[in-house]
């Protein structure tokens, strides 16, 4: 299956001269997600996982269900306040601003193993700062995975040294 079949492209979203990768086709259509899942699982069926940790918010979506393929509990990283109980949070650097993101003290610890998921890697911002929240928790990263990589923005710098797998590259 094409999965380049049910990505939209939106000129001008957010904001002129963007052309905004849009997975919502992909995610109305069944098999089209399940295909998509099933590829962001497949290279980490044989690794050793304590939790699958999805970044808000379409994160949970793909997260969520790549938790169940492998086995393992599903863990959510938050905007701030949104969490019930004690969290660690980092903030990191945005085009213009700083965003925080956080995660609950005792969702993973010391020695745990953890698969780090998002729909899109852009920048690599958020996913470096979803990384260095789960290595203050003292748990590790086995690997990081997106649906899709935007290669022109050159995200995989920032996260050099890390596992990294994507589905589709434009």
């Amino acid at each position: 299956m094409d999965l380049n079949e049910y990505i939209r492209d939106i000129p001008d979203f957010p904001k002129p001269g963007i052309i905004f990768k849009d997975i919502t086709p992909l995610l109305g259509q069944p098999e089209a997600f399940k295909a998509s899942t099933d590829a962001m699982a497949a290279p980490y069926h044989d690794v050793e996982l304590d939790a699958v940790v999805g970044i808000e918010s379409r994160g949970f979506i793909f997260g969520a269900a790549i938790a169940q393929s492998v086995g393992c509990g599903f863990v959510p990283i938050r905007k701030p306040g949104k969490l019930p109980a004690d969290t660690i949070s980092v903030s990191y650097e945005l085009e213009y601003g700083e965003d925080t993101v956080e995660i609950h003290r005792d969702a993973v610890g010391e020695g745990d193993r953890v698969l780090l998921v998002d729909d899109v890697l852009a920048t690599g911002g958020t996913m470096a700062a979803a990384g260095e929240l789960i290595r203050k928790t003292g748990a590790s990263i086995a690997g990081l995975v997106f649906l899709v990589e935007l290669s022109f923005l050159d995200g995989r710098a920032r996260l050099d040294g890390e596992d990294i797998h994507s589905v589709l590259t434009y």
